[in-house]
């Protein structure tokens, strides 16, 4: 069950996006769909959600979003190139006009030095704008984190660079 404020933040995207003739994409990795599921919660969302991609493995963003398999390689998945790669395939495979991107380390394992449970990048583009990405590192357990991630990436994709 989503809870009542993603709901609430999930409406307000919705509304935001009608008003700006835009449709949704998501490319999640760490959230695995709970971003769409979100925005799909809400009635007549299909008017602005176009589709939601679910990229868990590496190969899934490799096939999938068209990201470089050298570029996980070099960077890693839960970085910030394959963060805007991920967005950036998301418009590229889409009807969409604004895309969000997802991914990082939920835990409770998984982490390292580098990258610790809790690090989640996303990725924001647009057709007509330079993508964006942005890094957080999230406290809690796994549900916490997903749960946080969930709510950063529909406040950016109802926030003023988005919409």
């Amino acid at each position: 069950m989503i809870d009542q404020d993603l709901m609430a933040q999930a409406d307000t995207v919705l509304v935001a996006c009608r008003a700006a003739g835009l449709k949704v994409a998501t490319a999640e990795s760490c959230t695995g769909g709970l971003i769409a599921a979100t925005l799909t919660a809400i009635a007549g969302s299909s008017d602005v959600v176009d589709r939601g991609f679910i990229t868990y493995s590496n190969e899934a963003k490799t096939d999938m979003l068209g990201v470089p398999p050298e570029l996980i390689a070099s960077d890693g998945a839960v970085s910030e190139a394959v963060a805007r790669r991920m967005a950036e395939g998301a418009l590229a495979r889409s009807q969409a006009g604004l895309a969000v991107a997802v991914t990082g380390v939920a835990g409770p394992g998984g982490g390292s030095a580098d990258k610790p449970v809790g690090l989640v990048w996303f990725g924001l583009a647009r057709r007509d704008a330079p993508t964006s990405a942005l890094r957080h590192l999230f406290a809690g357990d796994r549900g916490a984190v997903r749960r946080q991630a969930v709510a950063e990436a529909l406040r950016l994709l109802g926030g003023p660079a988005a919409v």
